[in-house]
């Protein structure tokens, strides 16, 4: 998922919205722009927050992390990897009817359709819950907290056993690379062709993915709500076990 749709899961999950709630639901895919690789920056969760424990300050940033990831199974992993009782994730296979239309928007071989159209879902989404309200202002606010993004950072570092360098230089970055904008179809287009030059060295026709990113929303439109709901459900019934027992550890 997008940013400003993980900021809104974080803040029905926890029940709050601070900026390490922020920070957190976006952490993740920072990472892995400081160089952690996906499996292990949305797959250790429950470690960081072990790590974390100890510093009230950022067990929020701990617990909104952990709705982001695929294990344990946050928002990505319902998204992405599995939905039951379908073979993937919500987003991809809400993608299925765009495959043909992304390879030829995207300028991807087919063997790329179906990972780039469930992007085309999940800025579908985007588009929907940045029309909703303010997340991507809370997320601009949250970039501007330096003394706790220097914290994170240098947790961080210590935590994935790098330099905390790489981690500031990509929380600083961040924000350019993302729509942290009241989103249009046209803006997540721009900031997504930007993301493929990025990545792969690929242009997309700009015009063609917006127009995709809307047909997204028309797609999801009638029941992204209900799997928010359900997956909500169960990621805070996650969030509320590690938490008593991230209470039972700190009491002995």
């Amino acid at each position: 998922m997008f940013p400003q749709t993980h900021v809104y899961f974080a803040s029905r999950v926890l029940g709050k919205l601070n900026d390490a709630v922020v920070l957190g639901s976006i952490f993740p895919d920072i990472a892995i722009g400081a160089g952690v690789n996906r499996d292990l920056s949305h797959g250790s969760g429950i470690e960081m927050l072990e790590f974390l424990s100890r510093d009230n300050r950022l067990v929020d940033f701990a617990l909104a992390n952990i709705t982001h990831g695929v294990n344990p199974d946050g928002l990505d992993y319902y998204s992405d990897e599995l939905h039951p009782p379908y073979e993937k994730g919500y987003c991809f296979e809400k993608a299925r009817p765009l495959v043909e239309d992304t390879v030829y928007a995207c300028n991807i071989p087919p063997g790329m359709g179906w990972w780039k159209a469930h992007n085309i879902i999940e800025m579908g989404i985007e588009l929907l819950i940045s029309t909703s309200g303010d997340y991507g202002k809370i997320i601009g606010s949250a970039f501007e907290n330096h003394s706790l993004i220097s914290d994170i950072a240098e947790k961080m570092g210590v935590f994935y056993s790098l330099d905390s360098n790489p981690f500031m230089a990509r929380i600083k970055k961040f924000p350019e690379v993302v729509d942290s904008s009241k989103s249009t179809c046209q803006s997540l287009a721009i900031k997504y062709n930007d993301q493929m030059l990025d990545k792969h060295n690929i242009r997309v026709k700009i015009p063609e993915v917006g127009q995709l990113i809307l047909e997204a929303s028309e797609i999801v439109k009638d029941d992204f709500e209900d799997f928010f709901t359900s997956v909500t459900k169960i990621v805070k019934n996650r969030i509320c076990s590690l938490e008593h027992l991230h209470s039972i550890n700190q009491s002995r």
